[in-house]
């Protein structure tokens, strides 16, 4: 069977400072998993975080950050749309670093570089939960969140302008590296949303005699 892909290699990010605006709901709970939000409508509006906004480096479209980056875990915790069960594991790994995984690129037509957060397990790199925030057209250096996945194993990732979204796929007896399968879904940014552009499924078969392993099926959906 084939191995767990590189695409959630753990990233520890340090909170740094940020300034919220409005309200922010940080919440305690006891649940001991996420909602299963998977948000591909539209585009809703919450306020979540504030920064000095700064234009984007001339001439990139997929790796701009802004000057002034973001702070994620702020981020997260002022999200109303992210779960009960992520605020409350969304806690540093070692010291001040938590398994958090930010990339900036421009992924919904934005002037300003979009900000795709993945939020991991210690342990194991696991993803629980992925975000995409859009600095909003009225209120710049303001940020909102315009996409969420949390239906874990999940990784989010900008590639050629569109969002990625990648699933490993497991059977019961699976180990955590090694997916009997993977789905990895495009998005691509219509109006005020993200609309799923395609998706492709492959299944790894199994390791057959001598330890030759055969070519994966493969289908598509376009």
């Amino acid at each position: 069977m084939r191995g767990l892909s590189g695409r959630g290699s753990l990233v520890l990010v340090s909170a740094g400072t940020v300034v919220l605006v409005g309200t922010a709901l940080f919440v305690a709970g006891c649940a001991s998993g996420g909602t299963g939000l998977k948000d591909g409508g539209p585009a809703r509006t919450e306020t979540v975080a504030k920064t000095a906004p700064s234009p984007p480096p001339s001439g990139s479209s997929t790796t701009a950050a802004p000057e002034t980056k973001i702070d994620p875990v702020a981020l997260l915790k002022a999200d109303p749309k992210v779960s009960t069960a992520i605020k409350r594991d969304l806690k540093p790994c070692t010291g001040k670093d938590f398994p958090i995984d930010v990339s900036y690129g421009k992924v919904t037509g934005n002037d300003t570089p979009d900000v795709v957060v993945n939020v991991l397990s210690c342990a194991d790199a696991l993803g629980l939960g992925s975000y995409v925030y859009r600095e909003d057209d009225d209120r710049p250096g303001t940020y909102r969140n315009v996409f969420s996945d949390e239906q874990p194993p999940v990784y989010a990732e900008i590639d050629r302008g569109d969002l990625v979204i990648t699933k490993p796929v497991y059977g019961k007896s699976d180990a955590l590296a090694y997916p009997e399968g993977e789905d990895v879904i495009t998005y691509r940014w219509s109006g005020d949303r993200f609309t799923e552009h395609d998706r492709v499924h492959t299944d790894y078969s199994n390791v057959v005699d001598g330890g030759a392993q055969p070519a994966p099926a493969v289908t598509e959906k376009n």
